[in-house]
């Protein structure tokens, strides 16, 4: 089995920079979000379960899952919510092992948001890389970058592991405060590091 880094961090800390700060340097990465969004396009493995669990509405005319209008029912109903992690988790675990099986880098990562939530993940991964920054940076960036307001946000962080859980349960922490030089020299050590620990786990 592969050395692999389980990357996680709140809505809006930027795992998907530092996601493409490890992949420069050849790291193959996993990215359960981007698996989600491939299960629920027009071709994917959970549109026809979702549409009959939720009904039509909740799938655009060409096919897709309406991620808009999920998003506001899952948030506002824990018991829906319930329901579309047990469609999406196990297919998205099960592609997550797939692709595990194909990867070539020294290790690899892992990006799941939810991975503080998900015992699976959690037994798959070697270590736990936390992207942190203060949450009023969180609602900032995700406002800046979306069409999403505080009030969305701060219902998405709620759904999140507490930045202090996330804090306590990491190996490895990257501070994303600053600017992306700021963030890219954190991973270059990290890489490092990470490059060693392989090796020792494959010896």
């Amino acid at each position: 089995m592969p050395f692999i880094i389980g990357l996680t961090g709140g809505i809006g800390c930027g795992k998907s920079s530092a996601t493409n700060f490890f992949a420069a340097h050849g790291i193959d990465i996993i990215d359960t979000d981007q698996i989600a969004h491939e299960l629920t396009q027009p071709t994917g493995k959970a549109v026809d379960i979702i549409q009959k669990t939720f009904g039509t509405e909740l799938v655009t005319k060409d096919g897709a899952l309406d991620r808009s209008r999920m998003r506001k029912l899952v948030f506002s109903n824990q018991s829906l919510k319930d329901k579309l992690e047990a469609i999406l988790h196990p297919l998205i675990y099960q592609e997550v092992v797939h692709r595990i099986s194909f990867a070539s880098s020294a290790y690899i990562i892992v990006a799941v948001p939810l991975l503080l939530e998900t015992k699976e993940f959690q037994k798959l991964v070697d270590r736990i890389l936390v992207i942190d920054c203060t949450e009023q940076l969180q609602i900032s960036r995700t406002i800046a970058r979306s069409k999403l307001n505080e009030q969305e946000v701060r219902a998405i962080m709620a759904t999140q592991a507490s930045r202090k859980d996330r804090l306590a349960q990491a190996d490895d922490i990257i501070v994303n405060d600053q600017d992306l030089d700021y963030l890219h020299n954190q991973v270059e050590m990290l890489h490092l590091k990470y490059l060693a620990l392989s090796k020792d786990k494959s010896s």
